[in-house]
């Protein structure tokens, strides 16, 4: 387990430097206060720091990997994944992986990896205070997804105006409504909503 150690002028200060050395949050980590910090004689003569140790014990980027190779492995899928944390954001790559595998992985219109994400979202925010937004991806597909979203987006809106009709999307998850609603935000004369019940919930776009 990574740990560190720190002294400051107070336990709290201490605990805060190592949190952001070890890149975690407190429902991460044991705290230990080794020494209470002293103003010594005079408030001077003799002065200590407080010390602190920090381990983490629950570890959300070793978390997220062992929970993703695992179900690779169940899946039958050679790959691995990387993992990075920023902030209260996991972002999550499968990498290592054929091609026909990746189409595996992503599943029709992204179901797949849109549930390994909800799943992985559960398991990595389980008992936790503080919620970590999990982001799975493989070969980019996020990054062309939403491009390919914004396109339609732009589309959807010229047909629109041009039929001064409402266009009705197909039925997206809540992540995919969230571009396209984003997207046409500052359109001019243009507005969106959602309409339906998941999972059937589509967006529709109208001339205001």
């Amino acid at each position: 387990m990574r740990s560190v150690v720190k002294t400051a002028k107070t336990v709290e200060e201490a605990i805060r430097e190592g949190l952001r050395e070890l890149g975690a949050d407190k429902d991460d980590v044991t705290t230990e206060i080794l020494e209470e910090p002293s103003k010594g004689i005079f408030g001077f003569i003799g002065t200590k720091e407080a010390k602190v140790k920090i381990t983490v014990v629950n570890d959300p980027v070793k978390i997220a990997k062992s929970f993703i190779d695992e179900l690779l492995n169940k899946m039958d899928i050679e790959g691995t994944s990387m993992v990075k944390k920023e902030g209260s954001i996991l972002h999550v790559e499968i990498t290592d992986i054929v091609s026909s595998d990746t189409g595996i992985v992503i599943g029709r219109r992204g179901n797949t990896i849109d549930a390994i994400q909800y799943l992985l979202s559960l398991v990595v925010n389980k008992d936790r205070e503080n919620y970590i937004k999990t982001i799975v991806d493989v070969k980019g597909y996020r990054e062309r997804r939403e491009e390919t979203l914004i396109r339609l987006a732009n589309k959807m809106a010229r047909k629109a105006k041009s039929s001064n009709r409402p266009v009705k999307l197909e039925p997206m998850n809540p992540y995919e409504r969230r571009i396209i609603h984003s997207a046409l935000q500052d359109e001019e004369n243009i507005k969106t909503y959602s309409e339906g019940k998941e999972p059937y919930r589509k967006i529709v776009i109208e001339l205001r």
